[in-house]
């Protein structure tokens, strides 16, 4: 009769080692590669509010309803039924960048806002001739 093996009671670590060395590998290897992408130069300094700027910015303002208004300066009031299509405020906006070329250009999007919608507004005020276009947030209540 021959005899029969013993099942072993002892785990086998050496599988576990082998798929931990390859995983440690392939993270080495890829990490650095995740680092690298578009170069973006980032503010150095902190934020401040649209008062903060010497001549008065052009404020775009769109509402949850997709209402779009447009102002020059921080102060001026708007007027609920003073809202304009998109393209009256792409055309509004060429007209503001041809007189004063170097003038700040802000959006202000309700946050119930699609954020394509957003992008579309921004690329709209690109094409008529904003270099930079900023957008404006409140500060986080306490």
């Amino acid at each position: 009769m021959a005899k029969r093996r013993q099942p072993m009671s002892q785990i086998n670590i050496v599988p576990l080692i082998d798929v931990m060395l390859v995983l440690l590998i392939v993270s080495m290897v890829t990490v650095p590669l995740l680092n690298q992408g578009i170069e973006v130069n980032l503010p150095q300094d902190t934020s401040g509010t649209l008062e903060d700027y010497d001549e008065d910015p052009l404020v775009v303002t769109v509402r949850a309803d997709k209402r779009i208004y447009v102002n020059v300066g921080v102060s001026a009031e708007f007027d609920e039924d003073s809202f304009i299509s998109f393209e009256e405020m792409q055309e509004r906006t060429e007209k503001v960048l041809s007189a004063r070329p170097n003038v700040p250009v802000f959006v202000r999007g309700d946050q119930a806002l699609d954020y394509g919608y957003v992008m579309q507004v921004i690329h709209a005020l690109k094409e008529a001739g904003a270099d930079h276009v900023g957008l404006v947030t409140e500060p986080e209540e306490m």
